[in-house]
């Protein structure tokens, strides 16, 4: 492929109104967006959605940033690289740090699309044309104020951010307007073993799944839980390889898998996910992580794979932002969302925006090699 030069963007985004986990409040989204330039004028976009604080993983912006510019990029150098693909191994020098990888990986992606005229989603070999999307309804959220807004939309599933000992409440309250759409809560991890029995107890709410109610680095318990419930238990912090997810079914940790392309590391990382869950027929569902449009297109166009077959975390752009850095933001219609089918993401960046929202930013020149 080729490559000229590399620019990331700190970028700031203030939400629309706070989200809030078990984990963690959001009031300004930082995120890094990156570029990679060619010699004839395309630019493909990525984005590395760490946070700003080490709640969520421990990658933060700062370190991204750093990993990035003094590790990372100047690998670049070493050898010509010919595929996006090519990346993942070149950077399995430096461990962890799945969420800056994923940041430069995307971007190149999206420029070789470009540069080969098709779009991310055949790139990939992406089946759907639309894929299905739910909503996150955070702490902070006046569910009955807006949930029929999202009644109007037709999302697909609910997933709820909840309070430990207080789940039955919130998810029979939320039912109260939503009737039969499927329900999901995620446990951001915030469970401990002593809880098995108490949620075991909530088996009876008919939920659509039980997101991550451990540790990450707990399989153990997962697979304890799953024993003695019916509802099925999704695993997302705990998967950040392809590797995770094999110990994970052959552990009969989870039922299904939250696939997100900065926790993984990148597309190369989810494709084999992907390949993997085919086999053993585990059904995948695509998760957010308060991204831009940029990191949303993304997200599409990896939900479009065929073993994502569960609602993702798609929700519109106007969900979360006043103005996009996207000219024209993703919309949901009877529950679903487009795949975009121009070349690359398929979406046109709005760079007046862009640069406005840029905090600081650096370049780093590739050197072509033959």
């Amino acid at each position: 492929m080729n490559l000229r030069e590399i620019v990331v963007r700190q970028v700031s985004m203030k939400l629309k109104q706070p989200f809030q986990t078990v984990n963690g409040l959001v009031v300004i989204r930082e995120t890094i967006i990156v570029e990679a330039h060619d010699d004839h004028g395309k630019v493909g976009y990525g984005e590395c959605v760490a946070f700003a604080d080490p709640f969520y993983t421990p990658e933060t912006i700062t370190t991204a940033w750093n990993m990035m510019k003094y590790f990372l990029l100047p690998i670049l150098n070493k050898q010509k690289v010919s595929h996006p693909s090519e990346l993942h191994s070149l950077f399995q020098s430096i461990q962890g740090h799945q969420m800056a990888k994923a940041g430069i990986e995307t971007a190149c992606y999206d420029l070789y699309a470009k540069q080969q005229g098709v779009s991310l989603k055949e790139l990939i070999g992406g089946k759907y044309d639309e894929v299905e999307s739910g909503v996150v309804l955070s702490l902070t959220d006046d569910v009955q104020k807006q949930v029929k807004d999202y009644q109007k939309k037709g999302y697909k599933r609910y997933k709820l951010k909840v309070q430990k000992g207080r789940e039955r409440e919130t998810i029979e309250s939320i039912r109260e307007y939503i009737g039969d759409t499927p329900v999901m809560f995620d446990g951001n991890g915030a469970y401990q073993p002593e809880d098995m029995l108490h949620l075991s107890k909530l088996d009876n709410l008919n939920l659509q799944m039980i997101e991550q109610p451990f540790r990450q680095d707990d399989f153990y318990y997962h697979n304890q839980l799953n024993k003695q419930m019916t509802t099925p238990i999704s695993l997302d912090e705990s998967i950040k390889s392809e590797h995770d997810a094999f110990q994970a079914f052959e552990l009969e940790a989870g039922d299904n898998l939250n696939i997100k392309l900065g926790r993984v590391g990148g597309y190369q990382v989810a494709l084999l996910i992907h390949e993997y869950s085919k086999v053993a027929g585990v059904p995948l569902w695509c998760g957010g992580m308060l991204e831009t449009g940029i990191g949303r297109a993304h997200n599409v166009a990896l939900a479009s794979l065929e073993q994502f077959t569960l609602p993702g975390d798609l929700s519109e752009s106007d969900r979360y932002w006043e103005q996009d850095i996207i000219e024209q933001p993703f919309k949901v219609k009877d529950g679903k969302v487009k795949v975009p089918t121009e070349p690359g993401i398929g979406v046109k960046v709005h760079h007046k925006r862009l640069e406005s929202r840029t905090i600081r930013k650096f370049s780093h020149a590739y050197e072509q090699r033959a």
